[in-house]
């Protein structure tokens, strides 16, 4: 038991190297996440630093508009002024850019079109390298190993099965952060209607009351000659 030991701790301590290495870029890359509420004429302003090279996903979803439209305006500028992205009076959008430089990118949420409604807006920025392998170019993943330790493993197989794992997990993250937007936006659907529905049910009562209470008083005053509704009629 004890040579068992001895001879799977280099092979453990190798697979952990492995799955650091390949984890590390992900480990690196910038993932932000927030949910943001914009007052009525008002505009709300992010930054976040980028490299060149690096890869930026921006994703936004209004998910509320305090009984108005679900939309909002959006543009992405970087640190020159220039305009990269611009978009008026959407409900969600997907944006993906490769930075050609090193910059400070600002994306502002505006909603200065609505001077009555607040707007809940739900966004998710990531910024990491499109080369996924770039973990791999000063990992020596053969170091320290004996070819009895190795097992016949292909090491590519390990790279790619661990690469795969990573990508699904991260695909799966966004995927429920998506269905959770998607989620809190359907049901503020849901309470809006809601509201619709029982306001215009209380406002047609009260048209159905007012209309009753008048039909009354007519059909009183065609037999009660001594009434002022009567002798209006007459006068008609």
């Amino acid at each position: 038991m004890g040579l068992r030991a001895i001879f799977w701790s280099p092979l453990v301590n190798w697979l952990l190297s492995v799955l650091f290495a390949t984890l590390l870029p992900g480990i690196l890359c910038l993932q932000k996440e927030m949910t943001i509420i914009i007052a009525p004429g008002g505009k709300d302003c992010f930054h976040e630093n980028g490299i060149a090279g690096q890869m930026v996903d921006l994703e936004y979803q209004v998910i509320d508009g305090s009984h108005g439209d679900l939309d909002i305006s959006f543009d992405l500028t970087d640190s020159s002024g220039r305009l990269i992205f611009a978009d008026y009076k959407k409900s969600d959008n997907i944006h993906r850019y490769k930075l050609p430089q090193d910059t400070e990118l600002t994306f502002c949420f505006n909603n200065e079109f609505s001077r009555m409604n607040s707007k809940t807006v739900f966004f998710e920025i990531i910024i990491e390298r499109e080369d996924e392998d770039a973990g791999w170019s000063n990992f020596d993943i053969l170091e320290g190993l004996s070819p009895e330790e190795f097992y016949d493993m292909k090491v590519q197989d390990i790279e790619d099965i661990i690469k795969r794992v990573r990508n699904n997990l991260t695909k799966a993250r966004q995927f429920q952060d998506m269905l959770r937007s998607h989620e809190a936006r359907d049901r503020n659907m849901a309470e809006e209607n809601y509201f619709k529905v029982n306001a215009w049910s209380f406002f047609q009562i009260i048209i159905m009351l007012g209309v009753g209470f008048c039909q009354v008083v007519m059909v009183k005053s065609l037999f009660d000659t001594e009434s002022k509704a009567h002798k209006l009629w007459s006068k008609m």
